[in-house]
């Protein structure tokens, strides 16, 4: 590496690490230009991440952007210490898929899809964590909310985008195995008494 690759990539180092939020790559590339350097921010991210290697933290590309996260594996040893977030319930886990597959979607068709109503502290809670906000209004009478997930989303389940997540034929193919699975379970097997 040159003197020039060498300071690019400590500085992008330093940014990632005193960022509170995932670095997007474009602020990242504008900050290497400031400092007149002409490096390719992939290839630095590239530098870095084998620089993290064996650590226990390690450089994650989460919410379109790059950030520093503890490894897995050393978690267990930060939970005793770190406060853990809050576990949504199920009705705003399930809330929460339906917006993430649907998005922008309203609040009729979240209910439609859960088939059932969804309250208000579901929604509440939701936005008070940051994982929705809403993504304008619908264009028919009433002009309902269109309601989509936010960057803080894709950061709280490390993903790095929203192509990220699991297809929902995934979804369907396990239920069906599984099904499968429980029918085959149930069946009753021939005595052997005659």
């Amino acid at each position: 590496m040159n003197i020039d690759q060498i300071k690019a990539t400590n500085i992008l180092e330093a940014l990632i690490f005193a960022s509170p939020e995932p670095v997007r790559v474009a602020v990242m590339a504008d900050v290497l230009k400031s400092q007149e350097l002409e490096h390719g921010v992939h290839e630095i991210m590239e530098i870095l991440s084998q620089r993290f290697e064996g650590h226990a933290i390690e450089l994650v590309e989460v919410a379109h952007g790059w950030q520093f996260r503890t490894r897995p594996e050393y978690a267990a040893f930060l939970t005793r210490i770190i406060e853990k977030p809050r576990r949504l319930s199920r009705s705003a886990m399930e809330t929460l898929a339906v917006i993430a597959y649907h998005q922008p979607c309203t609040r009729s068709e979240i209910e439609s899809v859960r088939g059932v109503a969804l309250g208000q502290a579901v929604l509440d809670a939701l936005l008070e964590d940051g994982l929705v906000a809403p993504k304008g209004r619908k264009d028919v009478p009433g002009r309902p909310v269109l309601w989509g997930t936010t960057s803080r989303f894709l950061e709280a389940f490390g993903l790095a985008g929203l192509s990220a997540l699991p297809r929902r034929e995934d979804f369907l193919l396990d239920r069906a195995t599984t099904e499968e699975e429980e029918s085959a379970s149930t069946l009753v097997k021939p005595s052997d008494e005659g």
